[in-house]
């Protein structure tokens, strides 16, 4: 009999909407999907803009098991010590050597070893970072021969440079999902070799927002073209990700749900 384990991705968790949102169901998901790895993408949980020390521990006592992030991550500096001591928090693999954090982890899984990466675009992101290319290959080849399964978190604004990516690793990757735009997709799919992949998880926050914050506020930056401080919307939240089942013998994904509550 074929070997699997379950794994939810949620997507970018965004303020006090989605912190709540996410607290009071994951329970409750876990059990529906059977799932028995939860990664999370929490880099807006506070306030909208990156992630402080208590907000994480209140992931990971509600069943989180590891947290990825991407260019928010920065947003509190009171995380960065936090980034150095505990391995499930992670930002993006291929920012340049010296900044706090790591970008991978590796977890226990039902006796079996699992690879959580997580990296960065480049298209249209602003940032000088190193390739996500390459540094996936680098950290891929040194897991592969060690782990049952790797799941990368992609944090990045181009689908084309996320689909890229997917096609580039499939195979030697169980799954690659996107984050960062708040807005998911349904590309959901297996790729030829047998990773799983989807462009955008989309997001854990206010149903009736600009990408989690205020839609009026968001209008008034368009019309006036300043930089008004945004607030995230306090609306009725939803929970967006998806599930996926990979045979820890083979490292492919075999199941691929997407989840929209």
């Amino acid at each position: 009999m074929m070997k699997t384990i379950s794994a939810l991705l949620i997507g970018d968790v965004v303020g006090q909407p989605g912190c709540r949102a996410l607290f009071f169901n994951l329970n409750s998901l876990k059990k529906q999907y059977n799932a028995d790895l939860v990664i999370v993408n929490g880099e807006n949980a506070s306030d909208g803009f990156g992630i402080l020390p208590e907000m994480a521990q209140k992931f990971f006592s509600s069943g989180v098991d590891v947290i990825t992030s991407g260019n928010h991550i920065w947003q509190k500096r009171e995380i960065f010590p936090l980034l150095e001591s505990e391995d499930r928090i992670l930002r993006p693999l291929n920012y340049p050597s010296g900044v706090p954090g790591h970008g991978h982890c590796v977890v226990d899984v039902k006796g079996s070893k699992i690879g959580v990466i997580n990296l960065q675009g480049r298209k249209r992101m602003g940032l000088y970072l190193d390739c996500p290319f390459k540094a996936a290959k680098k950290i891929v080849n040194k897991l592969r021969s060690s782990v049952a399964g790797i799941l990368v978190d992609f944090h990045a604004e181009c689908s084309m440079e996320k689909e890229a990516l997917g096609y580039y690793l499939d195979g030697e990757i169980s799954c690659l999902v996107g984050t960062h735009t708040h807005i998911q997709t349904i590309d959901e799919k297996i790729l030829p070799k047998g990773t799983g992949y989807i462009s955008d998880l989309g997001m854990t926050g206010p149903k009736d927002s600009v990408i989690g914050a205020v839609p009026d506020i968001s209008i008034r930056r368009g019309l006036t073209q300043i930089p008004i401080k945004m607030e995230i919307s306090e609306n009725e939240a939803l929970i967006e990700g998806i599930c996926v089942t990979v045979a820890t013998d083979s490292g492919k994904t075999v199941d691929i749900q997407r989840i929209r509550i």
